[in-house]
């Protein structure tokens, strides 16, 4: 998906594929934090409001936000890293 979104050819999908890149990245951070966060008051609204959030149709949404200032720079900084690897994994498949 990150691949789609930083290619050349930009469509209507751009929003969406972000959505689900900074969604996925969320999925993978409250699988590792879930055990100390529920005991927090009020959550899983709080969740539910920034995954809200995230999929609003306005050009500084959620996922916008979180996608340029923290997914994004990590990913440049380590994307050749990750291209090797898989490559390296798939020749040896």
């Amino acid at each position: 998906s990150i691949k789609a979104i930083e290619s050349s050819s930009k469509e209507d999908d751009t929003m969406w594929l972000t959505y689900w890149v900074v969604y996925g990245v969320f999925c993978i951070a409250e699988s590792f934090s879930d055990l100390f966060l529920y005991w927090f008051p009020f959550y899983y609204a709080g969740k539910c409001l920034f995954l809200v959030w995230c999929m609003a149709p306005m050009p500084w949404n959620g996922s916008q936000v979180v996608y340029h200032t923290i997914i994004r720079p990590c990913f440049l900084k380590h994307h050749e890293t990750v291209d090797n690897m898989a490559s390296n994994i798939s020749s040896k498949a």
